[in-house]
């Protein structure tokens, strides 16, 4: 059950994420990270009857504040980079800095893994970089044409934000699975906090339009499912090797810009599809 939520959090992160970047073209960064934290909080606390018998420890609420913290920077900064875009290197980018964070803290934990699942990770991090390689322009794409400049300065956002998600795997990791769901609220109060403390400090606009509100729901209720999963699974296996296959969500992420935004699937992406593949059977295999 470990492998099997990973994925599905992957691939619930890779949706997410798609629809993330959809609202931050219609809005603002700030107000886009405010409806979809929002909406995930909202979500959560809908469960709230559902974690009374949870047990609470100061280390769950550390972790998960700094989940929060960290979670925060990652999640402003990815859908800043997905707004400037492509998303087909944006997301793959950021997940190469989320697996390799959570690998180092889950190998200094004591971690160890066997010669197989290490080909496993070391072929999933090739699989996002294989994935990260953008295809020539398609004329019937919906796109709008970008310098190169441009894709350089969505490409350093991409590497900070990698950082700092790969920060709140490894910060949930950190919390016990008698805390329940608690540490994901503490996590998610933070960030919604932190943000709207950034609206009302700086006169930033935080709402975002009518038409946009719909995918900023489902943003929030998917990455908070996705998170919930990942939870699940990092509670029962090893952080390194449940980072790794969660880190796989730009899979998703470039199916639907290719099918929804007509962004071209390249070779090397069509070889990264078939490493990742790859990289879960090593895994799921020997782990």
């Amino acid at each position: 059950m470990t492998s099997l939520f990973a994925l599905l959090a992957a691939v619930v992160y890779g949706a997410a994420d798609f629809l993330g970047g959809t609202v931050a073209k219609r809005a603002t960064t700030l107000a886009a990270v405010v409806a979809t934290q929002g909406a995930g909080l909202g979500l959560l606390l809908l469960g709230t009857p559902l974690m009374l018998d949870a047990t609470v420890t100061a280390n769950d609420v550390l972790f998960g504040a700094l989940a929060g913290l960290t979670g925060s920077v990652g999640v402003a900064l990815l859908y800043r980079g997905l707004a400037m875009g492509p998303m087909s290197v944006v997301a793959p980018i950021t997940a190469v800095c989320a697996v390799v964070i959570p690998l180092i803290a889950g190998l200094m934990f004591g971690e160890q893994l066997t010669p197989l699942a290490a080909v496993g990770v070391a072929m999933a991090i090739a699989a996002v970089v294989l994935l990260g390689q953008e295809s020539a322009p398609d004329a019937d794409s919906a796109e709008v044409p970008r310098s190169a400049a441009h894709v350089a300065q969505a490409v350093r956002i991409a590497l900070v934000s990698g950082v700092a998600i790969g920060g709140f795997f490894v910060c949930l990791g950190r919390t016990a699975a008698p805390a329940g769901l608690w540490p994901l609220a503490v996590s998610r109060t933070v960030s919604v906090t932190v943000f709207l403390v950034v609206a009302f400090s700086t006169r930033q606009a935080w709402k975002v339009p009518a038409a946009a509100l719909p995918a900023a729901i489902g943003c929030g209720g998917l990455d908070m499912i996705a998170n919930g999963l990942y939870l699940a699974a990092v509670r029962q296996g090893q952080l390194s090797l449940v980072a790794t296959l969660a880190s796989l969500y730009p899979a998703s992420t470039v199916l639907l810009a290719r099918y929804v935004l007509g962004e071209r699937l390249g070779r090397w992406q069509h070889v990264g599809v078939v490493a990742a593949v790859a990289a879960i059977v090593l895994i799921v295999a020997n782990s």
